[in-house]
């Protein structure tokens, strides 16, 4: 299967530039009522081994950015809109994609796959599920649920959707969201400001590249 996904270690690596700023997801701890599948004629499942979750995270020393794999998907769509949907993401899969092997890249791996990042040993999945969606300047602005280490947290991200002989394809516009807001605090200067330039930044950014068939 190709490795795919979230963050998700998306958060763990980094200081972000002004433009990962801009791109901030709006978080909020209010948690949106998932939207029900209502239309089984417009709903999609995920292709696994074609969809792919990106993460990239940045230090003063520089970045590592790699991928996730989902475990499943759906997403119900109606007049290219999301009308409902729920991604199930591996923690268990978290790649880098920036090393090589023996290069350090099964070390890097090994640490965000521990109690000091996403503890996938005690929360081996992440989900995302849609609240609502609307469509904007040609975006489909899609409002949801975040579960990142059983912490759930609303978020809005833009996307494209595009549909084709009953595919469809959903591709989110990169966002950042601040890991701590999910309990990964290690070398957080937010935590600990005696870290000076060796912290490693709050801001993770992510992608969704989705594909799916009826």
């Amino acid at each position: 299967m190709k490795k795919t996904i979230l963050a998700i270690a998306f958060v763990a690596i980094g200081a972000v530039s002004c433009k990962t700023d801009k791109n901030k997801a709006a978080v909020s701890d209010e948690v949106k009522e998932v939207a029900k599948t209502e239309n089984i004629i417009n709903t999609y499942k995920a292709n696994v081994a074609e969809s792919t979750v990106t993460w990239k995270g940045n230090k003063p020393t520089g970045s590592h950015n790699g991928v996730v794999s989902l475990s499943k998907g759906t997403l119900e769509i109606e007049s290219g809109n999301v009308k409902s949907g729920e991604f199930i993401i591996d923690m268990t899969t978290i790649v880098c994609e920036d090393l090589k092997a023996g290069d350090g890249k099964e070390d890097l791996e090994k640490h965000l796959k521990n109690a000091d990042f996403f503890d996938v040993e005690k929360f081996p999945t992440a989900k995302f599920q849609v609240a609502s969606s609307e469509v904007k300047s040609g975006k489909v602005h899609v409002t949801g649920n975040l579960t990142l280490r059983d912490v759930t947290k609303s978020i809005t991200i833009p996307a494209t959707i595009t549909e084709a002989d009953n595919m469809v394809t959903f591709k989110s516009e990169t966002f950042s969201i601040d890991r701590t807001d999910f309990g990964v605090t290690y070398k957080s200067k937010k935590i600990d400001a005696a870290l000076k330039d060796k912290f490693i930044n709050d801001l993770m950014e992510v992608s969704f590249d989705i594909k799916a068939k009826k």
